[in-house]
């Protein structure tokens, strides 16, 4: 069974599927602005996608977008994450620079979860997780695959490896090329949840994959992603239509 995870007005693994909104936007005002527009539309958690930052080498800068963050979501939980452009990301950093950005951010303690690419390197993986943890940060340990989906077997065994290195919250996005693509990532994850007690994120990705957006907290994912500014993935749905639907199915399922 899973077990909850509270961060701020936020609780994952209760079975209410939670929203989170990515901020899109590429200078600081305009990363606030969605921030403070999508506290009103009422998101869960908001994920600001940093490597759509123009200025994200800067460490400084960085740190002044954090802040004013913090000042204008107050409870709604922050997510930091630089996706790397292998996985889907704008932006390349070197290694050292991936590593070094993190650091920072989490040293700041601005932040009440960073994203870390599962393909990083263990050691990376580690290392980032434990200097989390004495900062009191939660981790999501992410893995994307915009190609393809890999079979059940292959998704059950990175969300696991996620799971050994010390994750506290496991996620797997992965692209479909036909419908069986869909049901191998939603067989998996309802497979996955059986095998641990951490909150997982799953999605497929793409037209194919918005099924899995709408429907995914019924195999187990707890967390969906709705396009804010504009979508941070192919397939996500604007926030307003995708809030409708979940509260349909959710009025649905509880009348049962």
């Amino acid at each position: 069974m899973t077990k909850t995870l509270t961060v701020k007005n936020l609780t994952l693994g209760n079975g209410k599927p939670r929203v989170c909104i990515p901020l899109t936007s590429s200078t600081k005002e305009s990363i606030v602005e969605e921030a403070h527009r999508y506290r009103k539309e009422r998101a869960d958690v908001v994920e600001w996608r940093a490597d759509l930052f123009e200025e994200v080498e800067n460490h400084a800068a960085v740190e002044e977008v954090l802040t004013d963050l913090v000042a204008t979501l107050k409870d709604t939980p922050l997510i930091f994450t630089f996706r790397s452009h292998l996985e889907g990301g704008e932006k390349e950093l070197s290694k050292d620079e991936y590593i070094a950005l993190n650091e920072f951010v989490i040293q700041t303690g601005l932040v009440d979860f960073v994203d870390v690419e599962l393909y990083q390197g263990e050691e990376t993986v580690k290392n980032l997780i434990s200097l989390a943890h004495q900062q009191h940060t939660y981790v999501i340990i992410s893995n994307h695959d915009f190609q393809k989906t890999p079979p059940k077997s292959e998704i059950i065994r990175r969300l696991q490896l996620a799971d050994e290195l010390g994750g506290d919250v496991l996620k797997i996005a992965v692209m479909p090329n036909r419908v069986e693509d869909v049901l191998e990532l939603l067989t998996a994850t309802n497979e996955i949840k059986k095998d641990t007690d951490k909150p997982i994120i799953t999605m497929a990705m793409g037209p194919l994959g918005v099924i899995t957006r709408l429907s995914g907290h019924v195999f187990g994912s707890v967390l969906t992603f709705g396009a804010g500014e504009k979508a941070s993935a192919p397939g996500q749905i604007p926030i307003q239509e995708l809030r409708q639907v979940l509260e349909i199915m959710g009025k649905s399922m509880n009348d049962k």
